[in-house]
């Protein structure tokens, strides 16, 4: 039995339709209208259409209802699009989030293994990652893909290495304790002696990187198993010897010529800014303000006077003037050896008559190679004077100032009869260790009258010298060359790589 229809359900069906359609459903459904498919009668046909354009009807009135207010249709339309726009703006501000967190996500990742920033004027290159792994191979170098690399190798974290490298104009902080110490000739000299932290880390590189490369056979300076002695040995007995420093040798050296340096190795340019960052310093100004120090600089970074790299890279940068300097000796008959900034040329009689081309050269030479000739330090000594090389006397043999021994002997025995007030040595004002120096120079020449020196300093002064607690040069092994072919002698090493 059907179901039978509410009231209001019969309402609802004659208002979507009409009441004959309606009537006709229901006949239908309760088997009172004989229906066949195959031949429609005209009645019901006809019921048929009157729904179809009663419906088609309601959709028009109502859009002509709506339209024909039209405050009322724009207030539609209005509403439609601000939920529209309303929308759009959760989806954008949901999408702009999720790639908001993802970008925190990879900078915080990137932060944990990379260096994006050093300071002002030095982070232009550290986008740029790419290194010659083929280069540093065949000089036997590490290669670093990148600062969390090189943090990991020096036994530091990447935030100490960020510490350590970054270029502060001014700051509240200084990675290196500054003193003056007196020069021979006059005046003062400034030695900036790196902290702790960052000394551990210039000796890593020190040790692991610039070690590794061959100075050129002309650098006597800061070379293992080499010293102002062997320096001097190359112009014993010679006719005439020309010695010419070069002014402010280490302050000339600046951060770009070491990140230069650095890149030429085969290192990218992010871990060459980093290394050179590490290397370099600039002069600063010490200000105090409201009891806090700050350090301001006043230079551009430079190779500091006192940082264990520093020797090391001078030997390095001037390997080409070294070339340089002997090709010239070669071809005008003299010898060649330089000492840091102390260069020396010697040669026989025939040589004498060429010592003007040999300074004019030496001049175009050294200002081609970015340094710069102190015109008050240039010294030619010819046979019958004191001719002298890194402070050792070499007219006939390698010796000492004997006029200087006699003084230090004499000091000996003034220390002997009336104790150590009011004494000096060198205008040093710490006469125990500037006296131990000049034992050590002699003992360096002439072991039997150092080891008596010793002796006898150690009996006024009480105690054994003692030791340095940093690994000294001499202990480092000396470094192999990283090629063997004998057609590269004669070439620097970033010729042959």
């Amino acid at each position: 039995m059907s179901e039978r229809l509410t009231r209001q359900q019969i309402y609802d069906r004659i208002r979507q339709t009409s009441r004959d359609e309606f009537i006709l459903s229901e006949m239908k459904r309760l088997g009172f209208w004989q229906t066949d498919a195959n031949q429609p009668k005209l009645s019901e046909a006809l019921i048929d259409k009157e729904r179809e354009l009663y419906q088609e009807l309601n959709e028009l009135s109502q859009k002509q209802r709506r339209y024909a207010n039209k405050q009322a249709m724009l207030a539609e339309m209005r509403k439609s699009r601000l939920e529209a726009s309303k929308k759009r703006r959760q989806e954008t501000k949901a999408k702009n989030e999720q790639r908001r967190q993802q970008k925190a996500e990879a900078w915080k990742v990137h932060q944990q293994y990379s260096i994006g920033y050093l300071g002002e004027g030095v982070s232009g290159g550290l986008n740029q990652t790419q290194s010659n792994p083929q280069q540093l191979a065949l000089l036997g170098l590490p290669d670093f893909r990148s600062p969390f690399q090189l943090a990991q190798a020096m036994g530091v974290s990447l935030g100490h290495l960020r510490f350590l490298a970054f270029n502060r104009t001014v700051s509240k902080i200084s990675h290196y304790k500054r003193f003056y110490l007196p020069k021979k000739s006059g005046g003062k000299r400034l030695i900036s002696a790196p902290m702790p932290l960052l000394k551990k880390a210039q000796y890593w590189i020190l040790e692991n990187i610039l070690y590794k490369i061959p100075s050129s056979e002309a650098a006597h300076g800061f070379v293992p198993k080499k010293s102002i002695l062997s320096n001097a040995q190359n112009h014993t007995g010679q006719d005439i010897v020309v010695n010419i420093d070069l002014k402010d040798f280490f302050p000339t050296i600046t951060y770009h010529r070491v990140k230069g340096l650095y890149h030429k190795l085969g290192y990218s340019e992010q871990i060459a800014t980093i290394l050179a960052l590490i290397c370099t310093e600039p002069e600063v100004d010490i200000v105090k303000i409201d009891s806090q120090i700050y350090y301001t600089a006043k230079s551009i970074r430079k190779l500091p006077q006192g940082a264990p790299t520093s020797p090391a890279i001078t030997n390095l940068i001037c390997h080409r003037l070294d070339l340089r300097f002997q090709g010239l000796a070669q071809k005008l008959g003299f010898n060649y050896s330089r000492y840091a900034d102390d260069l020396s040329f010697s040669g026989a009689s025939e040589g004498s008559k060429l010592v003007g081309q040999l300074l004019w050269s030496i001049h175009k030479i050294v200002k081609d190679e970015g340094f710069v000739v102190h015109p008050e330090k240039i010294a030619v000594m010819r046979k019958g004077t004191q001719q002298r090389v890194t402070g050792i006397i070499v007219n006939e043999k390698v010796g000492i100032d004997r006029q200087m021994l006699r003084k230090f002997r004499a000091l000996i025995h003034h220390i002997e009869q009336s104790g150590v007030q009011g004494k000096t040595w060198n205008n040093s004002k710490n006469l125990e260790a500037s006296m131990r120096g000049y034992v050590n120079f002699v003992s360096m020449i002439k072991p039997e009258q150092g080891a008596k020196f010793k002796m006898k300093l150690d009996a006024i002064f009480g105690q054994k010298e003692k030791t340095s607690t940093s690994r000294p040069i001499k202990d480092i092994p000396p470094p192999s060359p990283p090629f063997q072919d004998s057609n590269d002698d004669d070439k620097a090493w970033w010729e042959v790589v």
